[in-house]
């Protein structure tokens, strides 16, 4: 028997796998040093206008406001004339046309951050050996007065208009630039001063780098308790709606059960019904039958695994009287006003209703513990209104209002908007809350009953 030996081989492009993790690490690190400084580097990229919502640009009169967007372009403006001044004072040369090209050179690069701020890094660069033989003055070397503040500028403008990594480096290839300059071309025979450039502005960039990522995590916490709130705002809603549900399978279940029940009782108690009234009653069964197996069907889905069918009716305006009664025991002041004739709702307004009035006393007892509340019942032409409204806390109360996240108010919004009617509530003139709610109810007409 002979064996076959297979020789495996490592196909073309997979070698970086096997590198070591020095390797990749350099590699990337190279990878974004070419994306921050080299690619693209002098891009169009304008300074944005700065904008006018903030709290000190708010105490600016409003005249002036749209105005101060200009700001951060005015300071940039500030600063290369600074450096103007100082390139074209600074070196052997202090007048003349060399010193105004000095200046120049050294406010070219500042003007440059407004538009292409990585271009501007290598201008200023480019510019400090030139400065160096214009002035004329090699006391001080490689980085001159006006190279000086030059290149310290344009490290920050473009550190604050950039991400830390790009600041990163920007100041490593400062350094390596120092460094080769004073190495090749000092000679021992010049004031050296890259330590207190790389010194400067090792501190300048570390705090813009921090302020950089001291926003940037305050906006993904913004952003997240955006998100969260808007989701628990949102499951808060579908949980309303399928606890509105579950209620009205309940209410409508009980209703078109009845209805069967009736409709086939009903030609045993006639004697020799007509043969087209059993069929009728018999229709109307199926019908009752039918419905009630697809309402199970449908609403059905809504219910939990561990939710049960509550043995009990569901509440209605007569049941508002033990609410208010367990209400005052729970510390709660609380008095009822009905006006308007008295009649029997549909069983969802029914429900509804008393479900608005718990949840509006519950609010008062959470958030405005010792006050006051009153409710206002009134069955008018075309619908039931509801007002219930709190004092505000008194100020000797020693319980604390407790936090809450306005579910309540998105739940009875949700009930009232089902049912298409209306809703506002907010605070009183008095500091208490008020809410207000109207369910419209069509009459029954003739051809209906």
């Amino acid at each position: 028997m002979t064996e076959t030996t297979q020789t495996g081989t490592t196909p073309p492009g997979d070698g970086s796998a096997t590198r070591s993790p020095e390797y990749r690490l350099a590699k990337d690190a190279l990878s974004g040093l070419r994306e921050d400084l080299f690619h693209d580097a002098f891009a169009y990229r304008p300074l944005p206008r700065m904008a006018t919502d903030g709290p000190l640009i708010r105490r600016i009169p409003a005249r002036v406001r749209p105005r101060a967007a200009r700001i951060p372009h005015a300071v940039v403006g500030v600063v290369a004339l600074l450096c103007f001044f100082g390139g074209s004072t600074s070196g052997a040369v202090s007048d003349g046309p060399l010193s105004l090209l000095s200046g120049l050179i050294c406010a070219v690069p500042v003007l440059a951050t407004l538009v292409r701020p990585v271009g501007a890094f290598w201008l200023s660069i480019a510019a400090t050996p030139v400065l160096a033989v214009l002035g004329g003055d090699w006391s001080d070397w490689p980085w001159g007065p006006g190279a000086f503040m030059c290149h310290v500028s344009v490290l920050v403008l473009v550190a604050i208009r950039t991400r830390p990594r790009t600041a990163a480096w920007m100041w490593a290839l400062t350094a390596l630039y120092g460094f080769l300059t004073e190495t090749m071309f000092g000679g021992g025979q010049y004031n050296a001063n890259s330590a207190p450039l790389l010194v400067l502005t090792a501190f300048a960039l570390l705090a813009i780098s921090l302020w950089h990522i001291r926003r940037d995590a305050r906006q993904q916490v913004t952003a997240q308790q955006t998100v969260t709130a808007h989701e628990r705002s949102r499951r808060t809603l579908l949980e309303e709606r399928t606890n509105i549900a579950r209620e009205l399978h309940d209410v409508v279940a009980h209703h078109m059960s009845v209805v069967a029940i009736q409709a086939e009782a009903a030609p045993y108690r006639v004697e020799n019904p007509p043969e087209e009234l059993e069929r009728a009653f018999a229709t109307i069964r199926e019908n009752a039958v039918a419905a009630l197996t697809e309402l199970r069907r449908v609403l059905g889905v809504v219910r939990a695994e561990d939710y049960e069918a509550p043995d009990a009716p569901q509440p209605t305006l007569t049941d508002l009287d033990a609410l208010l009664a367990n209400v005052r025991e729970a510390g709660l002041g609380v008095e009822k006003a009905v006006t308007g004739a008295v009649r029997e709702l549909p069983p969802g307004v029914e429900l509804s209703a008393y479900r608005i009035v718990q949840e509006a006393l519950s609010n008062s007892l959470r958030h405005a513990p010792g006050a006051t509340a009153r409710v206002e019942v009134s069955y008018v032409l075309g619908g039931l209104g509801l007002r219930i409204v709190n004092t505000a806390i008194p100020a000797n109360t020693l319980v604390k209002p407790s936090p809450g996240a306005g579910h309540g108010v998105t739940g009875m919004r949700e009930r009232v908007s089902m049912l298409g009617g209306e809703m506002t509530a907010g605070p009183t003139d008095d500091g208490g809350y008020e809410v207000a709610v109207f369910l419209p109810v069509t009459a029954p007409s003739e051809g209906d009953a």
